[in-house]
């Protein structure tokens, strides 16, 4: 094995419990888009791939693919602008506020998805 061999970002894996709460969320109101989704046959969990810009995220319904309410941090450029456009869209479910300056210098705000992960989103 090369100890020069190069790693990818990691791509997280987060549970889902209710599709269209969750592509709602993901998609309607965080921007997202919807890149591939799969499932075994009709009927069966959802798999699927999200991203908006470099942030790719993959969200799962299968029982065991990962533990609810997870958390993972996103890095966000124009962290305000951003948050000024998700108030805008009225969701029902989330209406963040503005994100706080942390003693560790960033400036960041936590969001919950319908299925209870946490998205710490972030900026300097």
């Amino acid at each position: 094995m090369s100890m020069n061999s190069e790693m990818k970002p990691p791509i997280p894996v987060l549970r889902s419990f209710d599709e269209a709460k969750t592509k709602e969320f993901y998609v309607d109101f965080l921007g997202f888009r919807v890149d591939w989704e799969h499932r075994f046959e009709t009927g069966t969990p959802l798999y699927m791939q999200v991203s908006r810009g470099s942030c790719v995220l993959h969200i799962s319904e299968h029982f065991g693919d990962s533990t609810p309410g997870a958390g993972i941090r996103i890095e966000v450029a124009e962290l305000a602008s951003y948050l000024d456009g998700l108030r805008a869209k009225s969701y029902r479910h989330a209406r963040p506020g503005e994100a706080q300056l942390q003693p560790w210098g960033l400036r960041e705000i936590t969001i919950s998805d319908p299925s209870g992960n946490r998205l710490t989103l972030y900026s300097e």
